[in-house]
């Protein structure tokens, strides 16, 4: 039995990730799903770059940990080169105040999942895309680069701006998504939904939409408003007598969920969601989503789309209407088998082979 392991282990590619291990938030958490189901395809590694985004200290997210803690990998730090059949690079955003990526990489196929949209609403870059870029190609050497997007909005934010740019000829582009695997417990909904609003995400400004909206999100008229990772408004001594505003960490997302029973989530007309990981957390917990078309278009009728101002209406309607909403919750339920950690094999499977670790 032993020899027999032996075999198959050498026989299966060799599959190495480069991640920066410190973004808080859905990078990290996609990064830890990932991990969990890419293992049964090869032999693993993975690897840690120290970036001027986080600085030097060697803090690691406790989702990140746990994951290479449950799968006994161990992180390893700056290694001054990665040779492997397939390297996944995730969010190459990490390297935008970075001069060079000090790693060298070895490669056939070298894989780099833009967790960043490339450009934001209005046609700007959502950071220094072609620095990035070019670090990773002067420091790698692969058959094959390739970009994954995320989502459907993320790819449509790539391939326009490869459009714009020589960097197109070194970078190809997945057909599918590299989507974020949401596997999560699903709860169902409250028996009578009350009007009961909440959002949540990491305390960054372009989380949030203007003050202005955030009212209309969260009115006087609500049962109640939370709003966890509200750093930013708490530091600003931006207060409402009708709001419950949380830090970041204060408490934990299902202690959320259990506050709540409508997600409604807007962001800054300048910024928009490539995924929206906190969109899935919420459906998968039982709640009614509304946020705007581009965020929603990831999720189809799993969302309910509109504006800021539409909300009020919407939700009165469906706490005066329960079966409504409860037929609602249980479509969106529904859409997250796309997400699973199933789908995400099934996705790979279709790209890479266990047997010769080839690129389809």
């Amino acid at each position: 039995m032993t020899v027999f392991n032996a075999i198959t282990c050498a026989d299966m590619p060799k599959i190495a990730y480069v991640i920066e291990p410190r973004f808080s938030g859905g990078t990290s958490a996609a990064v830890a799903a990932e991990l969990r189901a890419i293992a049964d395809f090869g032999q693993l590694e993975v690897h840690a770059v120290t970036s001027r985004t986080f600085g030097e200290n060697r803090h690691i997210a406790p989702v990140l940990r746990r994951a290479l803690d449950d799968l006994h990998i161990p992180l390893i730090w700056d290694a001054p080169r990665v040779c492997a059949d397939f390297v996944i690079l995730h969010n190459p955003s990490f390297l935008k105040f970075n001069d060079v990526l000090s790693t060298k990489i070895f490669a056939q196929d070298l894989i780099v999942v833009t967790h960043e949209n490339f450009l934001r609403p209005g046609g700007e870059e959502g950071f220094d895309v072609t620095a990035c870029l070019n670090q990773i190609e002067a420091s790698s050497l692969a058959l094959r680069r390739t970009l994954a997007p995320i989502s459907p909005y993320n790819r449509r934010t790539v391939t326009d701006w490869l459009s714009s740019t020589r960097v197109a000829r070194q970078w190809r582009v997945f057909d599918q998504d590299w989507f974020n695997i949401c596997q999560t417990e699903v709860e169902p909904p409250c028996e009578s939904p009350r009007d009961r609003r909440g959002r949540h995400s990491r305390p960054g400004f372009e989380k949030f939409p203007s003050m202005s909206d955030l009212d209309r999100c969260f009115p006087k008229s609500s049962e109640s408003n939370v709003i966890l990772g509200a750093d930013a408004l708490l530091s600003a001594g931006v207060l409402r007598a009708h709001w419950t505003l949380l830090p970041f960490d204060a408490i934990n997302v299902d202690e959320f969920f259990g506050m709540i029973d409508f997600y409604v989530y807007f962001t800054a007309p300048t910024w928009q969601e490539s995924f929206g990981r906190v969109v899935a957390e919420a459906l998968a917990a039982g709640k009614v989503v509304l946020t705007n078309p581009a965020t929603g278009a990831t999720f189809g009728d799993a969302v309910l789309t509109c504006d800021p101002g539409d909300v009020d209406g919407i939700i009165s309607d469906l706490v005066a209407e329960p079966q409504r909403y409860h037929e609602q919750v249980s479509k969106s339920q529904a859409v997250l088998d796309r997400y699973s950690v199933k789908s995400f094999k099934a996705m790979l499977s279709k790209i890479m082979t266990v047997d010769s670790g080839v690129l389809r």
